[in-house]
């Protein structure tokens, strides 16, 4: 296991030396947290929406140990409505992860405001070390990540060209994935922790608090997770009925609605199947034969 660890930090390492990026995404989660200790010089950009989300806290507690210059962007409720269209704008969907994609847009867009011309994100890490929850459920873990790892894509890409900054994913490096496809799943998720070899391997210059805090998603962390109930109760019982059976969409809930309203608002239509894609059974936009996610309504193929 010591070898594993050894080269694992040697990569990562490297990876963030030949980055050269000027600021961080820096959520205060495991990931970002290893980033900003390999480079500790950095910005790092941490987003909340208002008070809401734990990610400030730890995000507050490495930066003060690392000295880090810290910028905290707090998003008011009105703020991240209204910022809804444009992210949808952006990215072409109405996927229901958009409280996700915010945080990251106006990470981004105070990056931009800042100068930055190159970002680091975790990006990839929970994907390639089995750091979501429901992975613990799945048998064959190691040819699940292994088949994902071809494929992954991230809001941030789309959203970094649209403010003009690289995005760059030290996760996401063609080494650091082939090294993280030949780690044993037993290292990844062990003692009811993901990304268990991560942990283990940084929990020294981390602080064991860092280390082994639980899992937050982005928009969970960032306290995004409110607008849900927010936009939730701007539909009523009445209204999803009836457009339930006005679109030929099969949404997840209200909110989804909510999204596709905005995505029909702002002029956009669902790309039907190119050459051998074949139609999504909840939007009818093309995915791959195989596909198990539209990236257009955020459907899910079990």
């Amino acid at each position: 296991m010591q070898g594993i660890i050894d080269r694992l930090k040697v990569k990562l390492k490297d990876n963030v030396k030949n980055a050269k990026a000027d600021c961080l995404l820096f959520s205060g989660g495991l990931d970002t947290s290893i980033l900003a200790c390999l480079a500790p010089e950095i910005k790092a950009i941490t987003v909340t929406l208002e008070a809401f989300g734990e990610d400030i806290n730890y995000a507050n507690l490495l930066a003060n140990r690392l000295n880090l210059l810290h910028y905290h962007r707090v998003v008011s409720i009105e703020e991240a409505i209204g910022a809804i269209p444009e992210v949808i704008r952006i990215l072409e969907t109405f996927d229901p992860a958009i409280p996700n994609d915010l945080a990251v847009y106006f990470g981004l867009k105070l990056a931009k405001d800042l100068g930055v011309q190159e970002i680091m994100t975790g990006d990839g890490a929970d994907e390639l070390f089995a750091g979501y929850g429901y992975m613990r459920n799945i048998q064959d873990l190691e040819e699940y990540i292994k088949r994902i790892s071809k494929s992954l894509v991230f809001s941030s890409n789309a959203l970094g060209d649209f403010f003009g900054i690289k995005v760059i994913q030290p996760y996401m490096e063609k080494g650091m994935i082939d090294l993280s496809l030949n780690i044993p799943v037993e290292f990844k998720i062990r003692e009811e922790h993901g990304k268990w070899i991560l942990r283990k391997a940084y929990e020294d210059m981390l602080g064991k608090d860092i280390a082994w805090q639980k899992k937050r998603p982005i928009e969970e962390g960032s306290g995004m997770t409110e607008l849900r109930k927010i936009i939730t109760e701007r539909v009523s019982d009445e209204e999803f009925a009836e457009k339930t059976e006005l679109y030929p969409i099969k949404f997840m809930n209200k909110e989804h609605l909510y999204y596709y309203e905005v995505y029909l608002g702002l002029g956009l239509e669902i790309p039907g199947p190119k050459g051998e894609e074949v139609p999504c059974p909840f939007c009818g936009a093309g995915i791959k034969k195989k596909g198990k996610h539209c990236r257009i309504c955020g459907g899910v193929m079990i």
